[in-house]
């Protein structure tokens, strides 16, 4: 299975690899990367069924999009780097920091849990997109991916990420949500021994700060840090902030 990605960044640095939301694509990233490309060769790349990659049929499961990613990894001759995942992406980094911890250098989960509410609420979620298509939650899951003040002052780019997430593949998105259904982590996240921030947007609904406390708390280590004024995507909502923790956490910059 063919997954679409790029690098960005010196041939010769230290690998980071950003793994993406549920209906991103790798342009997830792009107000971070000038943070981050001259020091790291930056591997994005986008999730089965979604942007570029291929589009095989579910079930999907996390375990199979970390081993997705271990698969790509292997391809492109990447032995070891650091990971950046956000939502379904640190679930695809927590699996991989458990299952491949050889292949882990630090770890930054951002807005993600090791398990994201009750499964029926993504069952129900798949059962909609399945008979209406992904316009039927659109604003919905607009509402939780930014903040009111974010969607109207920047209304463009908001617009942009609606469209991302509404051209998603209807079947590969609820694939996704059965994914997220079945995924519980919370007896596992205490194996982690990658050094490890846990980011949250003081305003996500999706992943409360109280929820990456508790995260945070059962990962030997680990720290937290909550961005103000951002919901779900708090990369993109706060990109300076979020830049610079992970840069500091992988030692590129002192505490402030």
């Amino acid at each position: 299975m063919r997954l679409n990605h790029r690098f960005d960044g010196p041939a010769d640095a230290p690998v980071l690899v950003l793994s993406n939301s549920l209906a991103t694509d790798l342009d997830l990233w792009s107000a971070n990367l000038p943070a981050w490309t001259s020091t790291f060769r930056v591997l994005r790349y986008d999730q089965r069924g979604h942007g570029g990659s291929d589009v095989p049929p579910g079930p999907y499961s996390v375990e199979l999009l970390g081993r997705d990613l271990l698969a790509l990894m292997d391809a492109v001759g990447v032995e070891r780097a650091s990971f950046c995942g956000l939502s379904l992406g640190g679930a695809t980094a927590m699996w991989l920091a458990v299952n491949a911890p050889s292949r882990i250098e630090r770890l930054v989960l951002a807005c993600t849990s090791p398990r994201f509410g009750e499964p029926e609420q993504w069952l129900d979620r798949a059962r909609i997109v399945r008979s209406e298509g992904l316009e039927a939650i659109a604003d919905v899951v607009l509402a939780r991916w930014f903040t009111p003040r974010f969607r109207s002052d920047h209304e463009t780019e908001a617009a942009r990420f609606r469209a991302g997430l509404v051209g998603t593949p209807a079947e590969a998105y609820a694939a996704c949500c059965e994914a997220l259904a079945a995924w519980d982590f919370r007896e596992r996240v205490g194996e982690i021994a990658a050094a490890t921030i846990v980011i949250a947007g003081a305003d996500d609904p999706a992943v409360t700060p109280e929820q990456a406390a508790l995260l945070a708390d059962a990962i030997p280590g680990s720290r937290l840090l909550v961005l103000p004024e951002a919901a779900h995507l708090a990369n993109i909502e706060q990109p300076e902030a979020f830049s610079a923790a992970v840069n500091q956490h992988l030692g590129l910059q002192e505490a402030a």
